[in-house]
C-alpha cells in the first residue's frame, strides 16, 4: 500500500556517496511514488554542478539548490537531496514537514563509490577521502537534526536497505523527538 501523493515526501539526506540517488530511485519504484534527485534537477536547469561552482561560486550554487529543494519537496514523492543541502536553514525548516531518512556510509565503502567522480568539493584534493570525512563530520549534526530515521548503506544488498526504508515510510514510525525534547 503506497501513500497518496499528498503525504509528506520521503526525503533522503546524507553525505556524498551514501547512495541517495540509487536508493531513492528504487524506493520510489517500491512505493509507487515519483522520484526527484535535486542534483539532477539542478544540472538539467543550470548545467553541470562543477561549472556552477567554478563560474558562480558555492554561495550561488546553494541558493539554486535551496530553491530546487523547495520545488521538489512541494511535488512530493521520494526526493534525494544533495549532500550539502542541509547547510541551508530554510531547507532544514522545510524538512520538518516531511519524512527524512539519513543515509550513512563508512569511509572505506565511500572510497570505492567516489573513485573517478567529479565532485566539486573533492576536486584538487590530495586525499579526497580525508576531505570527505571532514565534510561529513561537519554536516553530520545537521543530518541528525533533520532525520527521522538512519539507515547505513555500507554493506549488504542495496535491495535490503530499500526494503527497510520503504517499510519504515509505510509504517509511519518516527524516532524524531517531539519539539523541546532531547533524543534518547
Amino acid at each position: 500500500m503506497s501513500r497518496p501523493e499528498s503525504a509528506p515526501a520521503l526525503v533522503l539526506v546524507g553525505p556524498m556517496g551514501a547512495g541517495k540517488t540509487s536508493i531513492g530511485r528504487r524506493a520510489a519504484r517500491e512505493l509507487g511514488l515519483r522520484f526527484a534527485d535535486t542534483d539532477a534537477l539542478i544540472v538539467r536547469a543550470h548545467g553541470p554542478i562543477p561549472e556552477i561552482f567554478a563560474t558562480h561560486g558555492e554561495r550561488r550554487f546553494r541558493e539554486i539548490e535551496r530553491d530546487t529543494v523547495a520545488a521538489a519537496l512541494a511535488s512530493g514523492g521520494v526526493v534525494s537531496l544533495g549532500g550539502g543541502s542541509v547547510i541551508d536553514a530554510d531547507t532544514r525548516a522545510r524538512l520538518s514537514e516531511h519524512r527524512v531518512a539519513f543515509l550513512t556510509v563508512s569511509p572505506v565503502t565511500v572510497a570505492s563509490r567516489l573513485r573517478g567522480s567529479n565532485r566539486p568539493l573533492l576536486a584538487d584534493e590530495e586525499d579526497p577521502i580525508a576531505r570527505w570525512q571532514a565534510i561529513f563530520a561537519e554536516r553530520r549534526p545537521l543530518y541528525e537534526e533533520v532525520a527521522d530515521a538512519t539507515f547505513d548503506t555500507s554493506s549488504g544488498p542495496l535491495s535490503a536497505v530499500v526494503a527497510d526504508i520503504a517499510e519504515w515510510y509505510r509504517g509511519g514510525h518516527t524516532d524524531r523527538a517531539p519539539a523541546g525534547e532531547d533524543r534518547i
